[in-house]
């Protein structure tokens, strides 16, 4: 007669030895760049110091773990110091003690069942030990301006933005200081993005950079290309183009913020402002000859200056567009993002979507917010078309209401549709 006993162990049994053989695993799989790099502690080692952890935990003996922690670290020291003491070192050693710690709190993780967890160590711990050389790279190429300005972007995102109230306050309840924050986050991210895009292709023509520059503020841009356009008028014949590939980078842009913060309503709003890209990208193709390099004079990845001002901007104009909405309705609420867009439709799309957020506007009144401040991001580059030749103007406006028109056509095509 069976007391069921025998399954309860066998289950226990099972359990405990597959944590064993997986934390061996992870180990074999840590050492095997330590292994290829001819390191004093190779694949052996690192999968005997992943199982000694899973035993331990397996164990539920504290001091036995603590024990195995104590003697890995003085191993781990003496192997740096060793490998210091040397005259032919290169420093590395001190790399394979560190992943020997790693190595055994792998095994401690996996003995306590937390698999995914184990298994997301030894994967970033073998890249960052994989990619050495790339890491190496990266590091020395960092100017001094690009590190600070990446310090400023982490304190406003993981130091502000957890100390702000998650709740709705000010004139009309418009004001939402979270997501306010998390938008201005969102941009200096693209901004960041786009840095490292433009620095890693800046010789490969004024596309990519009016593209790319176009993420982050297509207005800009084209007052930079204007400006060079007049220095040298080689590049006039290519400034249209440049234009049309801005405009449709903003709206990429501003389709993916609001999709990102009013998913529901993501398919509505990707549709025209879809519409509006791939008809920029296809007239720039069209109308220029992009094998006309430039260099680009970029300074830094992220201004913190900008990206308050761009905050208090965006508080302002939703401030202003919230009791637009209250006291004219629609039309004063879409009257007001227009405006906004005339500077950046960045500003214009962020209000709408925080406003649909909180439960100001309805999804379809931000859409038609975000279509109105992108139409006038795209008129307001006619503008600047005139600074760099007259003869521009009336191409790049033809071209500017082509895109209207297709953003206002589907956007109307979609709201019927849905």
């Amino acid at each position: 007669m069976q007391t069921g006993i025998e399954p309860t162990l066998v289950a226990e049994l099972d359990g405990t030895v597959t944590r064993l053989v997986i934390a061996t695993a992870l180990g074999l799989f840590l050492g095997l760049e330590r292994e290829w790099s001819q390191k004093t502690a190779g694949i052996r080692t690192f999968a005997l110091i992943s199982l000694l952890g899973a035993v331990f935990i397996v164990l539920e003996s504290d001091l036995l773990l603590l024990v195995g922690g104590v003697l890995i670290v003085a191993h781990a020291v003496l192997l740096a110091v060793r490998s210091l003491t040397r005259e032919d070192h290169d420093g590395l050693s001190l790399t394979t003690s560190m992943s020997m710690l790693v190595a055994y709190s792998i095994g401690a993780l996996v003995g306590e069942g937390l698999y995914i967890e184990g298994v997301t160590v030894a994967v970033l711990s073998s890249l960052l030990l994989v990619l050495k050389r790339e890491l190496h790279e990266f590091a020395w190429g960092l100017s001094k301006e690009e590190v600070r300005s990446a310090t400023e972007f982490a304190v406003l995102a993981f130091v502000v933005y957890p100390l702000l109230p998650d709740e709705t306050m000010g004139p009309w309840n418009a004001i939402q200081p979270r997501v306010i924050w998390l938008l201005v986050i969102a941009i200096s991210a693209i901004g960041f993005v786009n840095y490292v895009l433009v620095k890693r292709y800046e010789g490969r023509g004024l596309a990519v950079t009016g593209f790319f520059g176009g993420l982050v503020n297509s207005t800009a841009v084209i007052a930079e290309m204007a400006k060079r356009a007049t220095v040298d008028p080689a590049l006039r014949d290519l400034a249209i183009g440049a234009i049309l590939l801005a405009n449709a980078a903003m709206a990429i842009r501003n389709a993916l913020v609001v999709a990102a913060f009013i998913p529901s309503e993501a398919i509505t709003v990707v549709i025209p402002l879809g519409g509006i890209a791939v008809a920029g990208v296809v007239l720039s193709m069209l109308t220029s000859d992009w094998r006309v390099n430039v260099e680009t004079d970029l300074t830094s990845p992220f201004s913190l200056k900008n990206a308050l001002t761009f905050g208090v901007l965006f508080l302002i104009v939703l401030v202003v567009s919230a009791a637009a909405q209250a006291t004219f309705g629609i039309g004063g609420f879409v009257l007001t993002t227009f405006l906004a867009g005339l500077v950046s439709s960045g500003t214009a799309v962020t209000t709408a979507v925080t406003l649909a957020s909180t439960g100001q506007i309805t999804s379809t009144t931000a859409i038609w917010g975000v279509i109105a401040g992108t139409t006038a991001s795209i008129l307001v580059k006619v503008v600047f078309a005139a600074t760099i030749a007259r003869e521009l103007v009336r191409p790049v406006l033809g071209y500017s209401l082509v895109l209207i028109a297709v953003g206002v056509g589907f956007g109307a095509g979609s709201l019927l549709v849905a």
